[in-house]
């Protein structure tokens, strides 16, 4: 009876001590899978927070070449501007230059009725000199005139320039440089146009100087060498005064 009871306890004594074994065993590997689905979410947090950084660090960069990139349009569209602007004045510089040259080129123009090529400071000076005259200064106008011829003596203008010293001359009173003058004119260019006015120039002179004898016979002069000429209707008209 002892002995089967002593039996009885030891089984149970094993039974107990397998089932608590079993136990811890299983206890184990529920944590062993705790542990590993623990690591491999801050696996996956840690490998999520990179790649946000990443996208980040991304975005921060694309920030950072949008401006750089609008900087840089900006000083291309200033660039721009001041290329733009520099081609225009260089345009305008070539322009005014063709347009100084033109000037100092010469130009054809029309002289005594015939055309003829004249340059522009010849041009000029001859415009200066009977500017003078019309405002008055017939002193000066005489001189600049004179200083025309001398500068350029096979100018088209030559003859008109010899007429004008006669006419200061006149305007000065001073008849007989007015007579020379104009008489000058008739021995260098006596087919040009204005020698008939020389003419008649010459006879005003000739009356100032109370020599009507002279004047008329200058005034017979012209009408017989320019019959069709304006200032042979002046001088029929004034020798018709010396009847």
């Amino acid at each position: 009876m002892i002995k089967k009871t002593l039996i009885a306890a030891l089984m149970a004594a094993f039974s107990c001590a397998s089932l608590s074994a079993h136990a811890a065993l299983f206890g184990d590997d529920e944590a062993r899978k705790a542990i590993i689905d623990l690591r491999s979410k801050v696996d996956g947090i840690q490998q999520s927070k990179a790649e946000t950084s990443a996208v980040l660090t991304l975005s921060n960069q694309n920030d950072a070449l949008k401006q750089e990139i609008s900087r840089l349009n900006g000083q291309i569209e200033v660039l721009s501007n001041e290329v733009q602007n520099l081609q225009q004045r260089q345009k305008d510089f070539y322009v005014d230059l063709d347009n100084r040259l033109r000037k100092l080129e010469p130009q054809v123009v029309a002289v005594d009725g015939k055309d003829a090529m004249v340059g522009q400071s010849e041009q000029n000076a001859y415009d200066n000199a009977l500017a003078l005259f019309k405002a008055g200064d017939y002193k000066k106008s005489g001189s600049s005139f004179a200083d025309f011829i001398q500068r350029y003596p096979e100018s088209a203008y030559a003859p008109s320039a010899q007429y004008w010293i006669g006419n200061a001359y006149y305007a000065q009173r001073d008849y007989k440089n007015a007579i020379a003058a104009q008489q000058a004119l008739l021995k260098k260019y006596p087919d040009n146009p204005k020698a008939a006015d020389a003419l008649l120039n010459i006879a005003s002179s000739q009356v100032e100087l109370k020599d009507r004898s002279a004047a008329k016979k200058t005034l017979e002069s012209l009408v017989a060498k320019f019959p069709n000429a304006p200032a042979a209707q002046t001088a029929k008209e004034r020798l018709a005064n010396f009847k």
